[in-house]
């Protein structure tokens, strides 16, 4: 591990913290708007400015903040960044930008505490892609809960926006339960490795219990528990639910943040894989059967769609069920296929939900009866939803293309059976996607109010804009995205595959 020599890390945590504060203080709401706006600028820059230090040949974590924090139990303040999470910093920034520029008129009450919350959501989300000490992680983890629960509550644009926040916290509180047993079952081991007592020499670093030897026996328990966890948030079918439900009863902007960001997904591959890695190979397959349960079963329901927000809720659900899928295979095409998308979430599926709000901002629906002919009426609206609604499908030319080949590729090298499922979702979300665009944004125009809808802004004109470069710059050219991940790629791979096999499956064989 390499330290850091100025703490750039704490900094991008807690500079949309002060700017939420700085919000919060502020008596104009004008003022206030544009505190949060200059604010999300600065952790873009500032995020910008970490991925320039980061050199993208090493494979260990970098810029490293080592401090005590609750020493009695071996707990830390460790940060640091790798090449699967160094990229998720400024793509997490520019997606909060967004959403703050998105709801910049949408917001009529509470204004100055709408966007406090969404500059503490970005802090605390950056320390979970951040945070190397478990405890300190799931302290991140929970704590994005509360900023949720009231934007979905105080602003959503359902009736059962309230219950919709209870069901989202329920959720994740269950799922936060194996994810706390899981954390401790693996500071207790080390605790047992190397001989010492409870509490003072358990250890909840990553890069050290990384290193701690995990008996066969806890290994499937304590992948289960993680995998468990983390599938409630990615989410997995069966717990999916949460999230089309956000998308109908909660505020579109936050839904942008949700879908773009996968923390579950990004969980799963930062620790349940390389913690449990004997388990990790021996359960891959049926790590990749339920990617590829959920990458079928939530692409038929949103061939079933006749609204857009909660069609975009299931895409993105079957989307993260194929980068399950990729993981699963457990080869480089997999792993950097899998981080790929989990990017081009948070410019496609976020900048797709936008467009949704901007159309349900204007006319108070997205149901697809009520949008007919929407592109004689928003014609530049309609090519931005057109470039992302391929991108989503993954045409070439667009950042969904190589993240889609590659996933594809890999599930045909390792598991040839399910690569069949892979195909199907492609060609579901083309069909799924087509025909709502078919239904809501061509024909005639049979709504009144259809035929008066104010096309972009050029505010969220120039936010579109900055996505759909971002697409194509991806598409045209993937190897920037690759090249700085591969080297850690490569050595989350060998931790994977050096692994000797568990104990129970030597018995089988």
């Amino acid at each position: 591990m390499s330290n850091a020599s100025f703490p750039v890390l704490s900094l991008i945590i807690l500079l949309p913290l002060l700017g939420a504060f700085a919000v919060a203080v502020t008596g104009n709401i004008r003022l206030a708007k544009n505190i949060a706006l200059l604010f999300a600028a600065l952790e873009l820059i500032a995020t910008g400015c970490v991925l320039q230090l980061f050199n993208a040949d090493l494979a260990d974590f970098q810029l490293v903040e080592h401090y005590a924090w609750i020493p009695s139990l071996n707990i830390e303040y460790l940060i640091g960044v790798d090449g699967i999470s160094v990229l998720f910093l400024p793509m997490s920034a520019l997606l909060t930008l967004m959403a703050i520029v998105a709801s910049w008129n949408s917001v009529q009450h509470l204004t100055r505490f709408h966007f406090g919350l969404l500059l503490a959501l970005e802090g605390i989300t950056i320390g979970v892609f951040l945070a190397l000490d478990m405890a300190l992680f799931f302290l991140f983890w929970e704590l994005t809960l509360p900023p949720i629960f009231f934007l979905i509550g105080l602003w959503g644009i359902g009736s059962g926006r309230r219950g919709a926040a209870i069901k989202y916290t329920l959720f994740m509180l269950f799922g936060g339960v194996p994810l706390l047993f899981a954390i401790i079952i693996l500071a207790v081991n080390h605790a047992t490795a190397v001989g010492g007592s409870i509490p003072q020499d358990m250890a909840f670093s990553l890069p050290v219990l990384l290193a701690t030897a995990l008996p066969d026996n806890l290994q499937a328990l304590v992948f289960l528990l993680l995998l468990l966890g983390f599938s409630v948030k990615a989410p997995l079918v069966p717990f999916h639910t949460w999230l089309p439900t956000v998308a109908m009863e909660g505020p579109t902007q936050l839904t942008a943040v949700l879908t773009g960001l996968k923390l579950g997904a990004f969980g799963i591959i930062r620790f349940a894989m390389p913690l449990a890695p004997s388990a990790a190979v021996q359960y891959s397959w049926v790590l990749g059967i339920l990617g590829a349960i959920t990458l079928v079963y939530s692409a038929l329901i949103a061939l079933q769609q006749t609204n857009l927000r909660r069609l975009l809720a299931y895409a993105s659900v079957s989307h993260v069920g194929l980068v399950i899928v990729g993981i699963a295979s457990l080869n480089m095409q997999g792993i950097q296929g899998a981080i790929f998308q989990l990017l081009n979430f948070t410019m496609v599926a976020g900048s797709l939900m936008l467009v949704a709000g901007f159309i349900q901002h204007r006319l108070g629906s997205t149901e697809a009866i009520h949008l007919g002919g929407l592109a004689k009426v928003m014609p530049r609206l309609t090519c931005f939803y057109f470039l992302f609604a391929l991108a989503s499908i993954g045409l070439p030319g667009t950042s969904g293309f190589p993240a889609e080949l590659l996933l594809i590729v890999s599930t045909m090298l390792a598991h040839p059976s399910i690569s069949i499922a892979a195909l199907v979702g492609a060609i579901l979300s083309a069909a799924y996607m087509l025909s709502f665009t078919r239904r809501a944004f061509f024909g005639p125009v049979t709504q009144a109010g259809v035929k008066q809808v104010q096309d972009l802004r050029p505010r969220e004109l120039t936010l579109l804009c900055v996505s759909a470069l971002l697409i194509l710059g991806f598409g045209f050219f993937p190897n920037g995205v690759l090249k700085t991940n591969r080297a850690t790629a490569e050595a989350w791979l060998s931790r994977l595959m050096d692994q000797p096999v568990m104990a129970s499956n030597a018995e089988q064989d």
